[in-house]
């Protein structure tokens, strides 16, 4: 039996945040795509990492960069603590979060409040909330 998603979700990777990373069109909620990026991350998924990144925002060049150093730690858990608008009908909407990982003989909480846009049809995201 395969075990619970990256995003702490209590399905399973492959009906949960794979079905995203296939396909971005599918992502509903600017919650479920930031879920399906820190599994990107958890999975050195960087492909999708760019591809859910604003265009505005993104920066090709720290793809390699991106993936060694999410391939160089162990994601433990994610905790989402808030979310501000970002459903289906709306066009932003921030997520506040704790991503848990180990690094260097280390537990850190990576403590973020993302924002996110709809881009083309569909959720990315744009950077830091203020």
């Amino acid at each position: 039996m395969e075990e619970n998603c990256f995003c702490g979700n209590k399905k399973s990777y492959t009906i949960c945040c794979k079905i995203l990373h296939n396909n971005i069109l599918k992502t509903e909620t600017a919650e479920q795509l930031m879920r399906s990026r820190y599994s990107a991350f958890a999975s050195g998924n960087g492909d999708y990492l760019m591809k859910s990144h604003h265009s505005k925002t993104r920066v090709l060049e720290d793809k390699k960069e991106i993936i060694a150093w999410a391939e160089s730690v162990t994601w433990i858990k994610l905790e989402v603590l808030e979310t501000t608008k970002g459903k289906k009908e709306d066009t932003e909407g921030t997520v506040t979060f704790n991503a848990h990982y180990y690094e260097n003989g280390k537990v850190n909480i990576l403590n973020e409040k993302s924002a996110f846009v709809k881009e083309n049809g569909h959720w990315v995201y744009l950077g830091l909330a203020d």
